[in-house]
C-alpha cells in the first residue's frame, strides 16, 4: 500500500499490500479517510503481523465482498520448530521449548496435513464464543477450546529449511480454502514432530485470482471485478428495467451466482437460479 491516493471512480475493488503492524480495520479506516467515504469494507482479515493481499470494497463494490471472502488463498510463511507460543505466532509468549535443530520428518508431516480435514483454529483468533472474541478470552486468562472446522489445504510446498542449534525454520507456501489458519498449521506441525512450533512470518500472496502483483492505489471497476469473480449474463433493455426494480429473469440453466449486465455494459445485479426462476441476490443499480 503506497499511499491510497484519491481515484476517479467511487466504486470498485482495491488490492492492498497490507504492511506489518496494521490491523485490517486500520487499513479500512485509512482508506475511508483518504477516499472520503464511509463505504469501505474488507474481504477477510489478516493478523497485524501478517502482510500481503487485503481486498477492499469501495462504494457499491462493498456488496461484492461476500463473493471474495470464500475464495481460496495462497500464503508464504515461516514456521519455527522448537518453540510453541500462546498465540501460535511470534507475538505470543513461549509456552514450550524443545531442541529442534536436528528434527526430521518435516516434509512427510506436512504432506499428511493436506487435503480435506478438520482443523482446530488458533485459540487467539477472532472467532466469537458466546459473543466474545476468542482472543479476548485468552488474554483474560481463560482456557479456550474451539471446535474444529472443515478446511481444504490443497498443497504445502516446502521452500527452504534452515537449521540452527535449537530451532529449525521452515519456509512454506500454502494454498488453502477460506477459513484455514496458517498459525494452526505451524502449531500442528510442531505437535506432530513433538518439538513445538509457531509462525514467525506470514504473507498472503493471492486471494481468489487477485494477486499481490496487482496491489496498487487504483480501483478495479465494478464491471471488471465482477467479471473476475463469476460468469456474466447479458440482457436486453426490457429485462434491465425489470432487474433495476429487483424483479426476476427467465432462467437460463445456470445455478449462479452470475453477474447480470445490461445492453450498455453496466453491471446491474448478481443472480442465482433456484426453483425454476432466476432471482437477484444483490441489485447494484440505482443508489450506492
Amino acid at each position: 500500500m503506497s499511499g491510497l491516493v484519491l481515484v476517479s471512480s467511487p466504486d470498485g475493488l482495491l488490492v492492498v499490500d497490507k504492511p506489518a503492524g496494521m490491523t485490517s480495520h486500520d487499513v479500512v479506516a485509512r482508506a475511508r479517510r483518504t477516499l472520503g467515504t464511509r463505504k469501505v469494507g474488507h474481504a477477510g482479515t489478516l493478523d497485524p503481523m501478517a502482510t500481503g493481499v487485503l481486498i477492499l470494497g469501495v462504494g457499491r463494490a462493498t456488496r461484492l465482498l461476500t463473493y471474495v471472502v470464500g475464495t481460496d488463498k495462497v500464503y508464504r510463511a515461516t514456521i519455527r520448530l522448537g518453540q510453541s507460543t500462546i498465540t501460535d505466532d511470534a507475538e505470543g509468549e513461549v509456552t514450550f521449548e524443545k531442541a529442534a535443530g536436528d528434527v526430521t520428518g518435516i516434509e512427510s508431516a506436512l504432506a499428511g496435513m493436506t487435503g480435506e480435514m478438520d482443523q482446530v483454529p488458533s485459540a487467539v483468533s477472532a472467532i466469537k464464543i458466546k459473543g466474545v472474541r476468542s482472543y479476548h478470552r485468552v488474554r483474560q486468562g481463560e482456557q479456550v477450546e474451539l471446535p474444529a472446522r472443515r478446511v481444504h489445504i490443497r498443497r504445502i510446498d516446502v521452500l527452504a529449511i534452515r537449521r540452527e542449534t535449537d530451532v529449525t525454520d521452515v519456509d512454506v507456501e500454502v494454498e488453502c480454502s477460506s477459513g484455514t489458519y496458517i498459525r494452526a498449521i505451524a502449531r500442528d506441525l510442531g505437535a506432530a514432530l513433538d518439538v513445538g512450533g509457531h509462525l514467525t512470518a506470514l504473507r498472503r500472496t493471492r486471494v481468489g485470482n487477485f494477486t499481490i502483483d496487482e496491489a496498487s492505489d487504483d480501483l478495479i471497476p465494478v464491471s471488471a471485478a465482477l467479471e473476475r469473480l463469476m460468469p456474466l449474463r447479458h440482457i436486453d433493455a426490457d429485462q434491465a428495467r425489470v432487474v433495476a426494480h429487483g424483479g426476476p429473469l427467465p432462467p437460463v440453466g445456470q445455478p449462479g451466482p452470475y453477474g447480470v449486465v445490461g445492453p450498455d455494459g453496466a453491471v446491474l445485479a448478481v443472480f442465482s437460479e433456484r426453483d425454476g426462476r432466476a432471482r437477484p441476490e444483490i441489485v447494484l443499480v440505482g443508489g450506492s
